[in-house]
């Protein structure tokens, strides 16, 4: 008899990925660059894809964006000292404010196959505020992790 696993958290291990990040527009966070945490691949039993998360919510003047640009890096040291760049996350608009000015509430979604990453991932982003001063957003940022030859710690 097989039993079946019949919950997702038992199959994927999620994990802060960097930030929130807080920013008002051409001011404190506005496209600064947030480095996020490292991850030891090993300590999760070596998956093999994960699901890159950026969730947002901003505050947007009629037309005005939000931009997200993001790397997937990865190293074999701890500190990642020798960290490269494994994939490209995201970049471009993610959102832009209505007629009159809007909040904008969604997320960045990028699936990535870890085949070929080292042990040590991290994943930084650079929030942008395309306007003055008045527009405001939150950027975060998770991993959840899947296909490893054993269950997630």
């Amino acid at each position: 008899m097989t039993t079946q696993i019949r919950s997702i958290g038992d199959l994927i291990a999620v994990r802060n990925a960097a930030g929130p990040a807080a920013l008002t527009a051409a001011g404190t966070g506005d496209n600064t660059a947030v480095t996020g945490v490292i991850i030891d691949r090993a300590a999760l039993n070596w998956p093999q894809s994960c699901t890159v998360v950026i969730p947002f919510i901003a505050t947007l003047a009629a037309a005005a964006t939000l931009s997200v640009t993001a790397t997937l890096q990865d190293g074999d040291n701890s500190a990642l000292s020798d960290a490269a760049t494994f994939a490209a996350i995201a970049s471009g608009v993610a959102a832009t404010g209505e007629s009159g000015g809007s909040t904008e509430q969604s997320q960045i979604e990028v699936d990535v196959s870890l085949a070929g990453a080292k042990r040590y991932v991290r994943l930084n982003f650079t929030p942008d505020l395309s306007a003055g001063a008045t527009d405001t957003a939150r950027v975060g940022a998770v991993i959840a992790f899947g296909g490893s030859n054993r269950l997630p710690i």
